[in-house]
């Protein structure tokens, strides 16, 4: 990231930190144009991406740096979990360990909630961090567990 600096950045981009879209302020290339929405989805992945002055950037961390000041120091987390809202109020800078409890349910998950698995015998386990928590008999009543022990375990 240190190959971009602020100046460069505002003077070839708008941020509007409400609605957290970029927009070009210059000709960047042959296909960009000046007002137009600058960046588009990293397939799969579905965080924007820009490209400016031959390097690619994610929108998340320009728009931590255009309205801080400081690229950030860990990772840009998107609090409500939507990988296009860069509004800045939905960003926050993280550890690494803080940003993955914000991840979402993974598909193969049977149990239906983050931080619970079925065990074979039909009850429910509950871990965070790869702490075991305790099984349960219900999995709202290990998904309960889960998330008293998250709030015990993160800094808000």
């Amino acid at each position: 990231m240190s190959k971009l600096d602020f100046t460069r950045l505002r003077e070839a981009l708008a941020y509007d930190p409400k609605t957290g879209v970029f927009t070009w302020r210059i000709r960047a290339a042959k296909n960009t144009h000046i007002g137009e929405i600058a960046g588009c989805p990293r397939p799969k992945m579905g965080y924007i991406r820009i490209s400016l002055d031959g390097g690619i950037y994610y929108a998340h961390r320009l728009a931590w740096g255009y309205v801080y000041g400081v690229w950030p120091a860990g990772q840009i987390d998107h609090i409500n979990g939507v990988r296009t809202d860069n509004r800045i109020c939905n960003l926050r800078d993280v550890t690494s360990s803080v940003n993955n409890h914000n991840s979402t349910r993974k598909a193969a998950n049977r149990a239906g909630y983050t931080g619970v698995r079925m065990t074979p015998k039909g009850r429910y386990v509950a871990t965070i961090c790869r702490r075991h928590i305790g099984v349960f008999d219900t999995p709202d009543q290990a998904h309960a567990a889960y998330l008293a022990a998250k709030r015990a375990h993160l800094p808000k």
